[in-house]
């Protein structure tokens, strides 16, 4: 089968990895239809959709990589261009296919509220450490658990290279969104989501012309739903994994999650129509984009394996070695608190493992995040100490290396 890169009108078969339509279609428990408001399974319609969506990539990013394999002056000099644009703005006199695609990112969609997402930053600077050990211990470790998802990072030479570098890269990413102003035209996380959605774009060019990607059962490479899922983990699975562990969160602070990560994904190239700016809306989605995806593998364990491991590599300034023990037993107990003893064996962990870290923590937890809606200036305060927190988090993982999102190598199939 041949690789698709862009949307077409025709209907396309199910990529074999996709689940049989009528294995989508367990009944909703009543409590949980009562919270989404609708049946969390999908129709024939939106199950056909998800699965068309799996046979898509990114048109606008794709093409422009095209383009900067064709054009005269070669790939390198057109990245060098797109750089400059990001970084000081597109001269008049830039390539068309340049100027194209940057006047469509510049456009700040009707749905974008800016106010809403300065509340998703302050929110998620608050929460401290809560975030990324959710995300990391949740999202990406029980995302590991969907071998779909595994695939792109496999065939890229993931199962060889540091878990802890790609860890702090993404961090970095995380912490450039997460800022203040962040996702302004000319913010950190704005630059940094271009450079990402360029070297996914790469890496999906490159993929689709391989050999060894099987088209028939895994789609397109880091295809629309795969993107989806990916960003719904940062807003949808990072709030569901905060409520677990004792944080509450106001009807504010979801709407502003949701409206930060909405955008930066936009950014990162997911169509306008997979955009859900209410959490329920978004949780639905999640699910059937799910239904897509493959069940644990060989990869999941390799993975799961190699991320519980991270934190044995980290850098801290003082008493090393046993900090770096203490945060392996922390995540492992976190990963243990949110996994099924199965789905632990499934990545290669401990299955045993006591959940006892957030299970203790949840009460105190609690009390502490409610206070401070009592209390006047703690919110701020807690802001500051809580981003304080993040920034050492990230620190220990890049160590003395410099602080930077992915920047291909001669090895990587995203280099120029």
């Amino acid at each position: 089968m041949q690789p698709m890169m862009q949307t077409t009108e025709t209907a396309r078969p199910a990529p074999g990895r996709a689940r049989p339509f009528e294995k989508t279609q367990a009944p909703t428990p009543f409590w949980l239809r009562k919270l989404l408001g609708r049946d969390q399974a999908p129709s024939r319609e939106e199950f056909a959709a998800v699965c068309d969506a799996t046979w898509e990539g990114d048109p606008a990013m794709d093409a422009l990589v095209e383009w900067m394999f064709t054009w005269p002056e070669g790939p390198r000099a057109a990245k060098a261009l797109f750089d400059q644009a990001l970084a000081e703005g597109v001269p008049a006199d830039a390539p068309a296919p340049l100027l194209t695609f940057f006047k469509s990112v510049e456009r700040t969609p009707a749905w974008v509220d800016r106010e809403a997402i300065e509340d998703g930053v302050v929110f998620i600077q608050r929460v401290g450490a809560a975030a990324p050990y959710v995300l990391r211990d949740l999202s990406l470790m029980g995302g590991y658990l969907l071998s779909g998802f595994n695939q792109s990072l496999v065939q890229t030479g993931a199962l060889n290279t540091g878990t802890a570098r790609r860890l702090a890269e993404t961090g970095k990413w995380w912490m450039d969104c997460t800022t203040a102003g962040g996702l302004e035209r000319f913010g950190p996380g704005f630059a940094t989501t271009l450079h990402v959605r360029r070297v996914h774009s790469l890496v999906r060019r490159h993929l689709a012309r391989s050999k060894d990607w099987d088209h028939a059962h895994w789609g397109l490479p880091l295809n629309q739903m795969d993107m989806v899922c990916t960003y719904l983990g940062f807003s949808v699975v990072m709030l569901l994994g905060l409520r677990k562990i004792g944080i509450p969160v106001t009807r504010r602070e979801s709407r502003g999650v949701m409206q930060l990560w909405s955008y930066a994904c936009w950014l990162m190239g997911v169509d306008e129509r997979w955009i859900r700016l209410r959490e329920s809306e978004a949780s639905v989605l999640l699910h059937h984009g799910l239904m897509t995806q493959s069940m644990a593998d060989w990869t999941s364990k390799e993975l799961g394996h190699a991320l519980s491991r991270e934190p044995l590599e980290r850098h801290y300034p003082r008493l090393q070695t046993l900090r770096r023990r203490l945060a392996y037993h922390l995540h492992l107990s976190m990963s243990g608190y949110f996994l099924s003893r199965g789905q632990m064996a499934s990545l290669g962990l401990p299955a045993r493992v006591s959940g006892w870290f957030p299970a203790v923590t949840l009460l105190p937890r609690f009390v502490f995040y409610s206070a401070q809606r009592l209390v006047p200036g703690l919110n701020r305060w807690q802001q500051h100490r809580g981003r304080a927190v993040q920034r050492a988090l990230l620190a220990s993982l890049f160590g003395d290396a410099e602080h930077d999102v992915i920047q291909p190598d001669a090895d990587h199939p995203a280099h120029l």
